[in-house]
């Protein structure tokens, strides 16, 4: 019965002859750390179908996810940051936003459209993490005030998507006004009585928290979203306690009153037209 006996130990098949998955077809959750196939990841629009873990996605996601068949007219989309203050930390800040622009083929970090969502007209502004941190800048505060400007010449709803880290350090002064110039804009939607939806997504913090992104008529927020001003370090220096479980999680901001609603991302586009429906 000699043939039944492997005489050699290992595999000797020739490295030419291995074989290797092709990248990019599975996804393993950073949460559960289970694998899915990126076709079903995609197709559960970016989240997790083990454990409903919402990935961190773009305005290219959104956008495709909201918009009817993907199809929209984008808003000012040629504005570049300049360079106000000279700032350079590691490198120069129009080196940092030339290489930011070629790794992400973004022009900033929000991106404005207007197209219908299920039939009904629609104005959105989505923050772009991977440019900068979804750091608010001039180019941001100055493309949401044009986007607020463009619905309410067109009396259309505005939803605004955050994503953000907070101001622009490389723009100091001026990045914190882009805070008072989006709220006064957004006051003024509000006096046309033109609905505003803000969602906020993970992270969402800074002077964005502190401005535009809590000033909905209705605030709301994709699951386990981390929501703040300060991050969790600072605020526990600041007041010498620990922090309760779960703070500034979604849910925790929910259950003190900041939010009126969690949706979940496959249901974004239905529960939002639903919210226009009924502010008709």
């Amino acid at each position: 019965m000699s043939w039944f006996i492997r005489k050699e130990k290992g595999i000797n098949t020739p490295t030419e002859m291995k074989r290797e998955a092709p990248d990019g077809l599975w996804y393993q959750c950073p949460n559960c750390k289970k694998i899915t196939p990126t076709r079903e990841h995609k197709q559960n629009a970016f989240t997790c179908p083990h454990c409903n873990y919402h990935e961190k996605v773009g305005s290219d996601v959104y956008f495709n996810l909201l918009f009817d068949d993907n199809e929209f007219i984008e808003l000012d989309a040629n504005l570049i940051s300049g360079d106000p203050l000279g700032f350079v930390d590691t490198k120069a800040y129009p080196d940092r936003i030339k290489s930011t622009m070629k790794k992400t083929g973004l022009k900033d970090a929000v991106r404005t459209g207007h197209g219908k969502m299920n039939g009904l007209d629609l104005v959105i502004a989505c923050m772009d993490f991977s440019f900068i941190g979804g750091s608010m800048g001039s180019v941001v505060g100055e493309k949401i005030a044009r986007a607020i400007s463009y619905s309410l010449e067109k009396k259309v709803p505005f939803l605004m998507i955050s994503k953000s880290g907070g101001a622009r350090m490389m723009e100091a002064g001026f990045s914190l006004m882009q805070m008072a110039k989006t709220s006064a804009r957004l006051a003024q939607l509000s006096e046309a009585k033109i609905p505003y939806i803000s969602l906020l997504t993970d992270p969402t913090t800074g002077g964005v928290t502190a401005s535009y992104a809590m000033l909905g008529d209705f605030n709301i927020s994709e699951p386990e979203a981390l929501i703040g001003f300060a991050g969790p370090r600072v605020i526990r220096e600041t007041i010498g306690k620990d922090l309760p479980k779960g703070f500034q999680s979604a849910e925790f901001v929910l259950e003190h009153g900041f939010l009126d609603f969690i949706v979940d991302r496959k249901d974004l586009k239905d529960k939002l037209t639903s919210l226009l429906n009924m502010l008709k």
